[in-house]
């Protein structure tokens, strides 16, 4: 039924658990996947109260979420490896990660987004808002959520 999984992955437990979970699904329905990571964008300098960022620290800070990103995607195509399951991995940078979830699985043709969610309810739900109910609310692709 499902040929090619998205698998977007932040790094975090439960994040390791679903991209676990979605290796196993995909060994067992016969699926490819693509794992996402999406890097933050370098944030806007601030100056005020005296904190300022330095224009040098936007090397810093791209060097390090670029590590960060290829440790993740590493570990994910890793676990993919060691099951059997073709896997591909992409890094996209930008700051509103649901759409480039979205955009993403349109463009590699994925028919299922498999991922985690962190549960967030209530204020802090409204306040931090949710990548997962986005992606569930904007996405034309069938979603399945891993808690």
């Amino acid at each position: 039924m499902f040929k090619h999984l998205l698998i977007p992955t932040d790094g975090s437990e439960l994040s390791q658990q679903a991209t676990q979970k979605g290796v196993e699904f995909a060994a067992v329905v016969g699926a490819r996947i693509t794992f996402l990571y999406v890097q933050p964008d370098f944030p806007l300098p601030l100056a005020g109260e005296g904190i300022m960022l330095a224009p040098e620290s936007r090397d810093e800070f791209t060097r390090g979420t670029r590590e960060q990103a290829e440790l993740i995607l590493k570990t994910a195509a890793d676990c993919a490896a060691k099951a059997g399951v073709t896997a591909q991995t992409r890094t996209i940078v930008c700051d509103v990660p649901y759409e480039v979830i979205i955009q993403t699985a349109e463009a590699e043709g994925c028919d299922l987004v498999f991922m985690a969610s962190h549960g967030r309810r209530g204020l802090a739900g409204l306040l931090l808002g949710s990548e997962t109910h986005k992606v569930l609310t904007h996405c034309k692709i069938p979603v399945l959520v891993c808690r």
